[in-house]
């Protein structure tokens, strides 16, 4: 089979330009195109050079229609509103949409589900192979243990994120909850302050912490009577967010339209 053809967008952010460089230095993949939003300062640069990489003949553009029109596939490490807006163009020409965007509200998956009647969506808080595995791992522990066991899910990273609790922490307590059989908004406590009571059974707790350069640290604590089990998982580097996005839109390519997570993509959904 021919080499996907991906379009990266956001390419002028640290998540695009490691994503346009694995895409480059994959043997499956070949960059299609980079987009920045208008006016931009990138414009017209090549893109090779931009992720620090060798020159690719790729000159960063703004005009998304027209990259897609040549594509197999988009990449989308962006903001909520770019790609609520990246969807409905994804949608209309029949493109899978890979979306490891974080922050997005209960409306945007909606969205983000309305598109994927019309294109393969592929969407998760994390696109880590290792936390997707964590994630199948909290799911069957909180099946396990039942609620004599607290669950505590606790995240750390780099000063300059704007959203809270991560979308991978979020990803986490998804999961957890599933394994228990509820719903995690009717559970989630995300912060605590002041006089807040003893703790109720069955909640599912988030702690967030923010600091230096931290890419990533997400623990899922189950703490019971005197025992407590803890799985984590540290990312050291952005490129395995890529990498982990590459085996999507490989999967996702030829599939018929419909919403995906990463634990689709691993074959983890039955755990």
């Amino acid at each position: 089979m021919a080499e996907m053809r991906l379009v990266i967008v956001g390419a002028a952010g640290r998540m695009g330009r490691t994503l346009i460089k694995a895409v480059a230095e994959h043997p499956d993949t070949v960059l299609a195109a980079a987009i920045e939003r208008p006016g931009a300062a990138q414009l017209g640069e090549d893109a090779g050079t931009l992720a620090g990489t060798k020159a690719l003949g790729v000159p960063v553009t703004d005009d998304l229609d027209q990259a897609l029109r040549q594509a197999d596939g988009l990449i989308d490490f962006t903001t909520p509103a770019a790609t609520i807006a990246f969807a409905e163009v994804t949608a209309k020409l029949r493109v899978p949409h890979i979306v490891g965007t974080t922050g997005l509200s209960a409306g945007d998956i909606s969205i983000l589900k309305a598109a994927a009647a019309r294109a393969p969506v592929v969407q998760s808080g994390n696109m880590s192979l290792g936390v997707n595995l964590l994630a199948a791992l909290a799911k069957r522990v909180a099946a396990t243990l039942g609620e004599d066991f607290d669950i505590e899910v606790l995240e750390m990273h780099h000063r300059m994120k704007v959203d809270a609790p991560s979308g991978t922490a979020l990803l986490l307590g998804e999961a957890a909850a599933e394994g228990r059989g509820v719903r995690l908004d009717q559970r989630a406590v995300m912060s605590r302050e002041g006089h807040t009571g003893v703790r109720r059974v069955g909640d599912i707790g988030f702690a967030t912490l923010r600091g230096g350069s931290v890419v990533g640290d997400h623990s899922v604590i189950f703490a019971g009577h005197a025992e407590r089990i803890t799985l984590s998982h540290h990312a050291e580097d952005r490129s395995l967010f890529a990498h982990g996005a590459l085996r999507a839109a490989l999967w996702a390519r030829g599939r018929a339209p419909g919403f995906h997570s990463m634990a689709d993509v691993l074959g983890l959904s039955d755990i």
